[in-house]
């Protein structure tokens, strides 16, 4: 049965991320919307300090490539504290 699908995919998900306040949400989430399978980047700003914002990063799309988004998070400076929703799905082929 399992070789009726099409391989799992990750379509969307919720992060808790820690942020430099440079780049501001707009920049962050132009440059995240840019990785692969990204299709629609939503941040919210949950928690301001004075070097640092906590926002939630809600990313959706088609596949999903956690590992570049996370290596691009910290290369904006920030780090993700946690994975908070997935939602993972394949098709059947054909």
């Amino acid at each position: 049965m399992c070789g009726d699908f099409m391989p799992v995919n990750i379509r969307m998900l919720v992060l808790d991320v820690l942020k430099p306040h440079k780049p501001n949400i707009i920049d962050f989430s132009k440059r995240v919307a840019e990785v692969k399978g990204i299709l629609t980047a939503d941040i919210n700003v949950e928690e301001v300090d004075e070097k640092t914002e906590s926002v939630k990063l809600i990313v959706e799309g088609t596949n999903i490539d956690y590992e570049s988004l996370e290596d691009l998070i910290k290369e904006l400076g920030g780090s993700v504290h946690s994975i908070d929703r997935v939602r993972a799905s394949r098709k059947p082929k054909g």
